[in-house]
């Protein structure tokens, strides 16, 4: 898988000096609606562009599965990609965003690339063979009490039914922990994690660009990542719990009073 990581590495940084070149000019780009509180910058496709380029040339029969132009049949290696993630953030000048690529074959999660152009932190994983940020190995931290953890989240902007549960497993973990932090990058939240940097995260409804690669760094890196009802349905879901293994149980068991059968 070398090569193909190689090959993520490569479209990331790519993606992310066209992403760096467009920063100061964010609040001018034309921004289009997908949704409800979900937009696109025409940065957003150009950086997308430029992935798919690089690795269509390099592996032609390979399938596509990216957030803005959605599916591109090929064979069974599907390359997962997330050209911005953090747009909002990107529109406003908030420094969080990041480029998410992964690859994934047969089912399962292969490679893991995830860029922040700002810090020039690169992020990395293959299947097998550990974490790194910037060529230095990594791991989740070894905390195993919920009182002195830091913990990343997101809020479930696009799917606002699951708002009451979602404020009702905040309200829980913030009693017991020492904070949450919620900077609008899915994948940036994940490689801290994977970083030692948070020490453990849930997220309701995300898409499966938003965290591929970043929980395949996060098991990489030696922790844990589950769905709502404890299984790895988390790529279909978009619910996710993670952390080191005893932070995901400690996680766990006060989210889970609070999943409806919805989330489930």
């Amino acid at each position: 898988m070398q090569p193909m990581l190689n090959i993520a590495v490569r479209a990331a940084r790519s993606a992310g000096e066209i992403i760096l070149r467009s920063a100061e000019k964010a609040p001018h780009l034309r921004v289009d609606a997908k949704g409800k509180n979900d937009f696109a910058t025409e940065i957003d496709r150009l950086a997308e562009k430029e992935i798919i380029s690089l690795i269509k040339a390099a592996y032609p029969e390979h399938s596509i599965l990216a957030e803005e132009s959605g599916e591109h049949a090929g064979n069974d290696f599907i390359w997962i990609i997330d050209p911005l993630d953090g747009t909002t953030n990107f529109i406003h000048g908030f420094p969080q965003y990041a480029v998410s690529i992964a690859l994934k074959y047969k089912g399962r999660i292969e490679v893991g690339v995830i860029y922040d152009p700002l810090r020039d932190e690169l992020f990395t994983a293959k299947r097998g063979g550990g974490a790194m940020l910037n060529n230095r190995r990594i791991r989740v931290t070894d905390l195993t009490g919920m009182r002195s953890a830091l913990i990343g989240t997101g809020f479930p902007f696009k799917v606002p039914e699951h708002l009451d549960a979602y404020l009702a497993m905040f309200r829980a973990i913030t009693l017991e922990s020492a904070g949450i932090r919620r900077a609008g990058s899915a994948a940036l939240d994940l490689a801290y994690l994977a970083a030692g940097r948070l020490d453990a995260f849930w997220e309701i409804g995300l898409k499966e660009w938003d965290m591929a690669a970043g929980i395949l760094l996060v098991k990489e890196a030696g922790g844990v990542a589950t769905d709502f009802s404890f299984n790895d349905n988390y790529l279909a879901s978009g619910n996710v719990i993670a952390g080191n293994p005893r932070m995901h149980q400690l996680m766990y068991q006060l989210i889970e009073p609070h999943v409806t059968s919805a989330l489930k």
